[in-house]
């Protein structure tokens, strides 16, 4: 494959069920060698479009590319050089660590000596070693993560696909995984990735952003930043956060602020608008008014989760 060429093109896809369109005509390109995050709430349309990507769910209409492979009814040019790990795992919890491996192995066409080789390469690069015989279903969700990532690169795909691989994860072993997948791009590894955690998106060269079936944000995050926000963020730390935001977006729905958005998060609040410093007094006296201390404002970049948010609500 030329090494400019896109690992994976996304052309017109679309996926209907009936009369309920599932992926309406997307585009996108994954570069090769980049981590590409895809991301959007549940039923957004993110498992459609990998089905389809892996060639397990043919499109309603529209392409899809696959290492210059087009992906159709037959697959079998493409299955050897790509990977993929399901929300589930796939994996057999009757099974030792090592049987899973040999079974995956197996089922990829690998040597006797070849696998041997990639088994014990993949138990290294996991942190597996010494767990080789193990029950998988003794694992914890975070060591499952990794094994499923083990068999899922034992034949050295050029392109990972990985369907919410974190979810219901703790967030150190969601870290760790994330570091694995690091190791996997320095060695020319493609990963497209769906996710909904923010802090993942962050990890990611480029990103697109997809609810009800199309994309409404595509390109690396500084791009997508530029495009998407509608104003500038404003920090505040109140001294009851819930409740300022609901005297902000009170003071928004009767037009007594200027306001894009105001959104909770945590014990902060983040209130989007353009120019939203000429606000800010405004702002301290609405809260002051309902007996809340506005405490600390400052004008932050907005973080990923500021333009999803954003994003979204468009």
């Amino acid at each position: 494959m030329n090494s400019s060429q896109p690992a994976i093109t996304v052309t017109n896809l679309t996926k209907r069920f009936g009369d309920f369109t599932a992926v309406n005509g997307i585009n996108f390109e994954v570069h090769r060698g980049e981590i590409f995050g895809f991301l959007g709430p549940n039923g957004s349309g993110k498992t459609t479009t990998i089905r389809m990507m892996l060639g397990l769910m043919t499109p309603t209409s529209g392409s899809v590319e696959v290492l210059g492979m087009k992906v159709d009814g037959d697959t079998r040019n493409i299955r050897p050089r790509v990977g993929y790990m399901s929300q589930r795992f796939s994996l057999y919890n009757d099974l030792t660590v090592l049987q899973n491996l040999n079974f995956y192995g197996a089922a990829y066409g690998l040597s006797n000596s070849e696998l041997h080789t990639r088994i014990k390469d993949a138990l290294a690069m996991a942190g597996l070693e010494g767990r080789e015989n193990a029950k998988t279903k003794e694992l914890s969700g975070g060591w499952r993560q990794r094994l499923a990532l083990s068999a899922a690169i034992l034949h050295r795909p050029e392109v990972l696909f990985l369907d919410e691989p974190t979810a219901g994860v703790d967030p150190i072993s969601r870290r760790a995984f994330w570091d694995l997948l690091y190791q996997l791009i320095a060695e020319g590894v493609t990963v497209f990735v769906t996710t909904h955690y923010m802090d993942e998106a962050e990890h990611c060269h480029r990103l697109a952003f997809i609810q009800y079936g199309d994309i409404i944000a595509y390109g690396t995050e500084d791009e997508i930043k530029n495009e998407t926000m509608r104003g500038e963020v404003l920090e505040l730390e109140p001294s009851d956060a819930p409740e300022a935001v609901k005297i902000l977006r009170a003071a928004q729905a009767e037009q007594r602020l200027m306001l894009e958005e105001v959104e909770l998060y945590g014990a902060l609040v983040h209130v989007v608008a353009p120019n939203v410093r000429k606000q800010e007094r405004a702002i301290k006296h609405e809260l002051e008014s309902a007996g809340i201390r506005p405490g600390s404002m400052s004008v932050i970049e907005p973080s990923l989760e500021d333009v999803f948010i954003s994003a979204m609500k468009k």
